[in-house]
């Protein structure tokens, strides 16, 4: 249930205070940052547009200028995050973290790497970080429910879940994540009133309209099961691939096999 990388990159702000040991610090001119933050321009540019080697092209000319700055470090990770250069964007994440320890996206950003990896309890250790740092990050809290999803402690993942929901009630993800969780548990009924209540919030929410395609199947309402799958693709195509379900957004088990069923029986 990992949060999609390439919607919700987590950029920096990127001329903030670093902490630096050094004693001899060079200042730069109000040229160069103007030049820099063109860069940057040109780097967030490339990111929306999907451009993610274009983008840590322009993140490594921010480095090579300024190498003490931690949030051109933390950004160019989130660019090799999106190519799947999992190793050398932990690496990066490693040197923002080294250069400002209390910043806590770095943390939040890696463990998102480490969950890439499978490394689920590194990656919860970087999420209770980010919460040490920042009690009220609902982001933590969905991720910590990630992570504890990968590892199959659907209980915990739940209660992550709700937490962020709590602390953000518009965090869609967070809500959609914690449905799917009740659902693998067998609180199905409370799975399908959450999910009900998301898409009459969210109408144009394809994670939700597939789930709700299953679980309806399920129950035997075809008709109405056939109605969201047909929004769900015409939104989002990539519902059709079962193994990007399982390897990329990452639904729970049962939900997989839930939406296989409608799959194979609707064909």
């Amino acid at each position: 249930m990992i949060r999609f990388f390439i919607t919700l990159l987590i950029c920096l702000s990127l001329f903030i205070s670093p902490v630096i040991a050094e004693e001899n610090i060079n200042i730069p001119t109000e040229a160069q940052l103007q030049a820099g933050e063109e860069i940057a321009r040109q780097a967030i540019e490339a990111t929306e547009k999907g451009d993610f080697i274009l983008a840590e092209k322009f993140w490594t000319e921010l480095i090579n200028e300024f190498p003490s700055n931690p949030a051109v470090w933390s950004n160019r990770g989130n660019a090799r995050v999106s190519q799947n250069k999992i190793a050398e964007a932990i690496g990066d994440y490693n040197e923002s973290i080294k250069l400002a320890p209390d910043a806590p996206d770095p943390y939040l950003n890696r463990g998102v790497a480490y969950e890439g990896l499978g490394k689920y309890q590194d990656a919860i250790a970087d999420y209770q970080k980010v919460l040490e740092l920042d009690p009220e990050d609902a982001m933590a809290y969905n991720n910590l429910g990630n992570a504890n999803a990968g590892l199959e402690n659907w209980d915990e993942a739940v209660k992550y879940y709700h937490k962020a929901t709590e602390l953000a009630p518009n965090f869609a993800f967070a809500s959609a994540n914690e449905s799917l969780a009740l659902y693998q548990l067998g609180r199905k009924q409370e799975a399908l009133t959450k999910m009900r209540n998301i898409v009459r919030k969210y109408p144009m929410f394809p994670d939700m309209r597939a789930a709700l395609t299953a679980v309806l199947w399920e129950e035997g309402k075809q008709g109405e099961a056939e109605s969201n799958w047909v929004a769900t693709v015409g939104m989002d195509s990539r519902y059709k691939n079962v193994e990007w379900l399982k390897e990329v957004r990452r639904w729970p088990p049962k939900m997989i096999v839930a939406l296989e069923n409608f799959l194979t029986l609707d064909n």
